[in-house]
């Protein structure tokens, strides 16, 4: 299975935080969108919507363990993952899957042109796991095209 297919089983939506937010906006934002990480987009808009970052939950938590609650006034700029790994539409969940396990993180940008498509996380590639280990073990198959919904 493709991201591409996966992607077409999730929302449009992507939640997103420009750089010179605060670490308290972005913390907010997680919560009140129930994920675990946010993409991080250019604040100057010079690149237009250009993805320079991810914030995750863990990065809350690591600055506030750093820095105390002084750290919820920070910029996300300032703990934002730059290294920022990403995948493509026409890549494999089992890419995927690797590419989580190798670098260690549960969230991955999608970009199709450069352009963010939709962020993937473990949860999607868990739940594609599963489905896949449910029609293997009563050898049925959806089918053609068709997918079972991704778990909310």
């Amino acid at each position: 299975m493709l991201v591409a297919d996966l992607m077409r089983l999730k929302s449009a939506r992507v939640p997103s935080i420009r750089m010179n937010e605060t670490i308290e906006m972005a913390a907010t934002l997680l919560n009140r969108e129930r994920i675990g990480a946010v993409v991080v987009k250019d604040a100057c808009g010079s690149e237009g919507d250009t993805v320079v970052g991810i914030f995750s939950e863990r990065d809350v938590v690591r600055a506030v363990a750093e820095k105390g609650v002084a750290a919820l006034k920070l910029p996300v700029s300032a703990l934002m993952s730059r290294n920022m790994i990403s995948c493509a539409m026409e890549d494999t969940v089992d890419h995927v899957r690797a590419l989580m396990d190798s670098h260690h993180v549960r969230h991955l940008p999608v970009l199709e042109d450069h352009q963010l498509v939709g962020v993937l996380s473990i949860r999607d590639v868990l739940a594609y796991d599963v489905r896949r280990a449910g029609e293997m073990a009563t050898g049925t198959r959806p089918a053609a095209g068709a997918a079972a919904p991704l778990p909310a």
